[in-house]
Formats: C-alpha cells, sequence, structure tokens
C-alpha cells in the first residue's frame, strides 16, 4: 500500500519546483497576515510551506501529536507565547493537517487576534473546518489559498497524452516509469480517496458510497442526473446530492454551475458539473485503462482545459467564475469564463486542424450575448489561428493566456 512516506520520496527526488502560490504566501506573511493553505493530500502543500523559515511546526499527521492538542488545546497557547520570531516582529507557526483537530482553530484564531504569531496552516479537507465556532477564524483573519495539482505554467506536460492520463500530482510526475505512474495512482485512490475520504463522509453505507465514487469519476465533467445515479447505487437522489457535496468539501471534486441568463432560450440547463481534481486519479477511480477511444481523449482534454482555467483563476486570484452554456435542444459551449459582467465562451476540439466548423456554437453565443466579443476553441493545433472574425483557435498549451488576457 502506498504511503505518505512513499509520495514525499518520490517528491524528493525530483528537482523542487517552485509553486506560484509562494510569492502569496510569503507576500501575507509580510503584511502580518496567517495563511490557510487548502488543497488535495499530496499536492505538495507541506513541500512548499517547508522552504519558509518558521519557529515552531506540528504535523497533526502524527497520532501522539494531534492527540497532545486534542485533550488540551490550550497547551498551544503557552507554546506559543513562549516563542520569540528570529528576526521578525511575531513568530511563525506552522501546523500541518489542521483540520484533524478543529478545536484548535479557536486558540488560533485568538493567538492571532493578540498578534502573538502568524500561523500557517495546511488542510486537505474543508468539512471539519466549516462546522461550529471555529470558522469564525477564517474572514479578515487569514488569508486562504489553494493549492492544486501543477499547472501547465508550473510543469509543462511531456506530451498532452501523458498530462491526460496520468495527471499533474508532484508524486506522480516523480516517476519516470508508467507502469509505476499506473501503481501509484491505484493506491492513492485506494488509500486516500476510498479509506480517508469515506471515513470523513461517515457514511453508513459504504459499499453505496464506493459504487457513487467510481461513477463520479467516470461521470467527471459531465451534467449530473442525481436520478440516474440514484437507482444504478440504489440510495435517494438526495444522498446522491449529500455524496457530491462530501467530494466537494474533501477537495476530490469541484463543482461548476451552468450559465442560465438568457433573454431568449427558456430551456438552458441548470444542473452542474464536477470535475475531479486531478486527471489521473479520476481516470483510476473509474476503473478507466490507458488505451482510451478518440471520444474519450476529447472529453479528458475538456476536462483539462476546464482544470487549468479554474487553477489560472486561483492562482492569479481573479474574481472570475467558470461556467458552461447548454441548451438541450440546442449549442453547448464547453466553457464559460465570467468576470465583471463579460463572458469569455471557449470550445475544446480533439483536432489539430480547426475549421470554421468547429466556432457555430461559439457563434451563436456571441450572437446572443453582447457581453462576449470574442471565442476560443481550444485544440491540438501548434499554432494560433484565426477561424472566424470573432474566433481563434489555439493550443492547448497556451490555455493560460485565455484567463491571463481576459482582464
Amino acid at each position: 500500500m502506498l504511503t505518505s512516506a512513499h509520495f514525499s520520496a518520490n517528491i524528493e527526488s525530483m528537482r523542487y519546483t517552485a509553486r506560484l502560490q509562494e510569492k502569496q504566501v510569503c507576500r501575507a506573511l509580510a503584511r502580518g497576515k496567517s495563511v490557510l493553505l487548502l488543497g488535495p493530500r499530496q499536492t505538495g502543500k507541506t513541500t512548499m510551506l517547508d522552504r519558509i523559515k518558521r519557529d515552531l511546526y506540528l504535523s497533526l499527521v502524527r497520532p501522539d501529536i494531534r492527540q497532545r492538542y486534542e485533550r488540551d488545546p490550550g497547551l498551544l497557547t503557552g507554546e506559543v507565547e513562549a516563542l520569540k520570531g528570529k528576526g521578525r516582529s511575531r513568530p511563525v507557526v506552522f501546523i500541518d493537517e489542521v483540520q484533524k483537530a478543529p478545536k484548535l482553530l479557536d486558540v488560533i484564531q485568538d493567538l492571532v487576534d493578540r498578534g502573538k504569531a502568524s500561523f500557517l496552516l495546511t488542510g486537505s479537507s474543508a468539512r471539519k473546518l466549516k462546522r461550529g465556532a471555529a470558522t469564525n477564524l477564517l474572514p479578515g483573519r487569514i488569508v486562504s489559498l489553494r493549492l492544486d495539482p501543477f499547472v501547465l505554467a508550473e510543469v509543462e506536460a511531456e506530451s498532452l497524452e501523458s498530462r491526460l492520463l496520468y495527471g499533474a500530482l508532484p508524486g506522480i510526475l516523480a516517476c519516470a516509469n508508467a507502469a509505476d505512474r499506473e501503481t501509484d495512482l491505484a493506491s492513492y485512490v485506494t488509500t486516500y480517496l476510498e479509506e480517508e475520504v469515506r471515513a470523513e463522509a461517515i457514511v453508513r453505507n459504504l459499499g453505496a458510497f464506493a459504487r457513487f465514487l467510481e461513477l463520479a469519476a467516470a461521470e467527471s465533467g459531465q451534467i449530473v442526473n442525481a436520478q440516474k445515479l440514484s437507482q444504478e447505487i440504489g440510495v435517494a437522489h438526495t444522498t446522491v446530492a449529500g455524496y457530491y457535496g462530501i467530494l466537494e468539501d474533501c477537495l476530490v471534486a469541484e463543482r461548476i454551475d451552468p450559465l442560465t441568463k438568457s433573454n431568449t432560450r427558456k430551456k438552458l440547463t441548470r444542473s452542474p458539473k464536477y470535475l475531479f481534481f486531478d486527471l489521473g486519479v479520476r481516470r483510476l477511480a473509474a476503473r478507466e485503462g490507458v488505451r482510451p477511444t478518440r471520444e474519450a481523449w476529447g472529453l479528458w482534454l475538456e476536462q483539462f482545459v476546464g482544470l487549468e482555467l479554474l487553477r489560472c483563476i486561483r492562482v492569479q486570484q481573479r474574481r472570475a467564475q467558470l461556467h458552461f452554456w447548454r441548451d438541450p435542444d440546442g449549442p453547448e459551449v464547453d466553457w464559460v469564463l465570467e468576470e465583471e459582467g463579460r463572458y469569455l465562451p471557449v470550445e475544446v476540439k480533439w483536432t489539430d486542424a480547426p475549421s470554421a466548423s468547429d466556432c457555430r456554437h461559439l457563434e451563436t453565443f456571441l450572437r446572443e450575448y453582447p457581453q462576449a466579443v470574442k471565442g476560443f476553441v481550444v485544440c491540438r493545433c501548434p499554432r494560433k489561428m484565426r477561424l472566424t472574425d470573432n474566433v481563434t483557435a489555439i493550443p492547448w498549451q497556451e490555455v493560460d493566456q485565455l484567463v491571463m488576457g481576459s482582464k
């Protein structure tokens, strides 16, 4: 079975790659703020924050340390008040996996309010952090950031097919051998998703949740049909909705809501989509192999583009949202970036020779929404191509430019 140590060894074996969030963390500390860094397991949160000087480090992954503070959270107050910042106005305290001892958040809130320390907190689940008065810690006191698997701006893909098959977790990319990547991804799914997510869920029917996990992975990027899933799994559709909420809280899946504003169309889809946080993890959770059909490649590329857009929005701290647009009786657009009342529609095509026929839904969208003045087709073309007066095709490697250039 794969362990955290195994992943850490993989990560250490590769040269450290600077993460785009590092500057944001350092800027927050320089302003006297604390930081809550959330992200799925093994995305490199601890590795990144280990590079920042601190005066106290506590890993709540260790049972002995966690149990000590669970018995008496107030111990942290005395320990922090005894610290003296080395060359800083206040000491820096790094607490790893803080959600494992949520009662500590009350103590941390008090220490932050009294200016006794700046905190670096990591968490791989927001579920326990949402419970109780401890959530009062977050607004105004702590800068909340998210660390995902690598984006293209951090680590270029060996090939598009490799990124779609194996995802972008640091420990997986550290494996040079494809068979080792497959083994480690399977272990990740078993160890972290099936065991830890189920433990977080506190679900009674573990078999139903395991089946849901497989189906949700297979349906990633597709419009959710809760009724259909409930019939296949044998649980109420409200239970399915609750299961998706668990995946969101555990940072395994992200909800994408459709764009439903329209002056001309009355049947726009209102059900959401969910994207698994990593394509390699998604594929193994769905029990899919390494020889996909052309249709599957296209669906995976669509999800890849959606994930990259989400991550670019977060890294750049943009006030933007990602949607999709679909009329069941007509056109659909894979992704729509919404920011400050403007729309940027994006279609994804598994082709290296896009044509004007790939733009018809984008052109429809542009005609119906004056808030959108241009659209893009993301595909496998080697360089940018003008397809129509308002639509340009771009290589998949340049997808981040859609967020950077949408200001």
